[in-house]
């Protein structure tokens, strides 16, 4: 991670994504409990599951619960119900990244704290649930599954600047996918990769944090 750019007063925002920067995020175990519903040895479902057309139209609200599910019944070949895909889909949260629930509050005494997440709606029912008190340090939440709009593409970027109030080289981006923090950079935001549990702690002690 670069650091080098950042430094006490460059910033007027941190924006956070979520999975794998905020919650840990583990997806063998939707793939264990599909194997096990299914009776098949998890090597068959990892070889078949793919992030397609179905998956991305999940993530902006363009597709159902139910629509997603059953086009995994269909490329998955496995004939499962909806509470059962539900079951898996939703055991890939793995609790707080290291660190994470004490860097939160200690920023927001700081600095205004956001979050982006590419997200589905049922993923949303349960962390909002599950995490209510991290994610209460966040002023607002923005999702792809609500906005309609998804990372990396410039407009979900252009949105949540916009809905921010906060210009984009005043915003510190955080997010674990190369391809998201291209798109960040693309769109004037300042962007951390977070490749380890040390590196959000370090980008805060740079902006002084």
């Amino acid at each position: 991670m670069q650091v080098s750019s950042l430094s006490p007063g460059s910033a007027d925002a941190l924006l956070f994504d979520l999975g794998r920067v905020v919650l840990d995020i583990d997806f063998s175990k939707a793939i264990a409990c599909w194997a096990g519903h299914a009776g098949c040895p998890p090597e068959a479902i990892v070889a078949r599951y793919v992030r397609d057309e179905a998956y991305r139209l999940h993530e902006v609200g363009k597709i159902s619960d139910e629509d997603y599910f059953a086009s995994l019944r269909s490329s998955l070949g496995i004939g499962i119900s909806d509470a059962q895909f539900l079951e898996g889909w939703n055991a890939i949260f793995a609790g707080e990244m290291p660190d994470i629930a004490e860097l939160l509050p200690r920023a927001a005494k700081q600095l205004p704290l956001y979050a982006f997440s590419n997200t589905n709606r049922p993923h949303v029912d349960y962390f909002s649930k599950e995490y209510a008190g991290l994610l209460d340090h966040f002023r607002e939440v923005y999702l792809s599954s609500s906005i309609g709009l998804r990372k990396p593409d410039p407009e979900a970027f252009d949105h949540v600047v916009a809905a921010m109030g906060v210009p984009a080289s005043r915003i510190v981006f955080f997010d674990d996918l190369a391809e998201n923090i291209e798109g960040a950079r693309a769109c004037g935001l300042t962007a951390v990769h977070v490749t380890s549990a040390t590196d959000v702690g370090n980008a805060l002690r740079a902006l002084g944090i």
